[in-house]
């Protein structure tokens, strides 16, 4: 696209694509600080396909140079989708009613239909309650853990509400998700059991669809909050140019300084959504030891 039309107007989308693999290219270490700002500083000033194609020239994206495309945008409304908690307590035959860890794992995760009450023994082993995606068999629902020198883990999305009821020996129950208020409809989740030497643990997670999901919505906000101070700057320069007054202010042409506060405004993003990739990161590399402590595979 970019070889055959270089005088086609670029947007602010493709200037934001081009930017993302600039980023990438600094955490990855393929540019240093000076070139990352050099070239983001080119990437914010380009106006058509041409003067954006050489800045990711040299730069892989999935294996393939760089160069910006443009965006595809669909011309129907998709669905809006359904959901809420009235269609997760379907009073369905539950999928399972136990597990039993000995020396070895379980998991209870993905689609599944909670029942009213689900029990579980774990000895010198772990097992994985995962209700993110689960339906319930009833708007209130029990899961008796019983850990003996093993432990267990329960994970509900947000808008549950849960109560912790369990006695431990030399081990215990998580009870930091308790008194979160529930969201209307939502079920409730009574967490009761035993545990000797060992220990039930209680989180709250979304899952990976809706944690990308929020990481998109940061991005558009983040595109919308540009092109945003983008209006702003171009109705400042003709204000200032209908008042005839110089170019900037403090020795610095206006063109300069509006491109040095873009720059700054960028890192600060820049540094958000590394800190967010680290921390998703570390989020990944948990789960993975908490597999593995578990005897997974």
């Amino acid at each position: 696209m970019t070889d055959d039309a270089p005088e086609l107007r670029a947007s602010d989308a493709d200037r934001e694509r081009v930017a993302e693999v600039l980023r990438d290219a600094l955490a990855e270490g393929r540019l240093d600080m000076t070139e990352f700002e050099e070239r983001l500083d080119a990437t914010y000033k380009a106006r058509t396909y041409g003067e954006l194609a050489p800045i990711t020239r040299d730069l892989p994206v999935g294996g393939a140079p760089a160069a910006p495309v443009a965006p595809r945008v669909s011309m129907t409304k998709e669905p809006a989708s359904g959901g809420g908690w009235a269609g997760r307590i379907t009073g369905a035959e539950p999928s399972s009613t136990w597990a039993v860890a000995v020396m070895s794992g379980f998991q209870r995760k993905g689609r599944w239909t909670v029942p009213r009450r689900f029990t579980s023994f774990a000895f010198w082993g772990g097992g994985e309650i995962d209700l993110r995606e689960a339906d319930f068999s009833a708007g209130e629902v029990v899961l008796n853990c019983v850990a003996i020198m093993g432990g267990m883990q329960v994970i509900v999305p947000p808008g549950v509400e849960v109560i912790v009821r369990g006695i431990g020996v030399m081990g215990g129950f998580d009870h930091r998700e308790e008194g979160v208020p529930g969201d209307p409809g939502a079920p409730r989740v009574v967490v009761t059991g035993f545990a000797f030497w060992g220990g039930v643990g209680v989180e709250r997670k979304v899952t990976r669809a809706e944690r990308q999901r929020l990481k998109e919505e940061r991005r558009q906000e983040k595109l919308e909050r540009r092109q945003e101070r983008e209006r702003e700057r171009l109705e400042g320069r003709d204000r200032d140019g209908r008042r005839g007054l110089p170019g900037g202010h403090l020795g610095m042409p206006a063109d300069h300084r509006d491109a040095h506060r873009r720059m700054l405004e960028d890192h600060r993003d820049m540094v958000r959504e590394l800190r967010e990739d680290r921390h998703e990161q570390r989020e990944l590399r948990r789960e993975e030891r908490e597999r593995r402590r578990r005897g997974e595979d």
